[in-house]
């Protein structure tokens, strides 16, 4: 059964990876994708350049919304959020 974490996201934006994880993967970076409907954090090697590529070829075909697209719903739900706001 896969390991199962839930993590708290900082202010900034910083999730700290449990020690196990840590300990497990024998890593200090890791790379974050953001596919449109979830993100997905894969540990990178010490041959880091080519762990990225390998990674990235991986996901290179997932079908998702492209950044653009995701950006504009952002701004949308961003202009909603600041339209119910003036309404209370």
């Amino acid at each position: 059964m896969p390991l199962s974490t839930t993590m708290k996201v900082s202010r900034n934006g910083q999730v700290s990876l449990p020690a196990d994880v840590r300990r497990r993967w024998g890593t200090d970076l890791v790379l974050v994708l953001d596919l449109g409907t979830h993100v997905v954090m894969r540990p990178v090697s010490a041959d880091r350049e080519a762990n990225i590529d390998a990674v990235l070829g991986r996901y290179r075909n997932v079908d998702g919304p492209s950044t653009e697209e995701l950006r504009r719903q952002a701004r949308e739900e961003d202009a909603e959020a600041e339209d119910r706001k003036e309404r209370l």
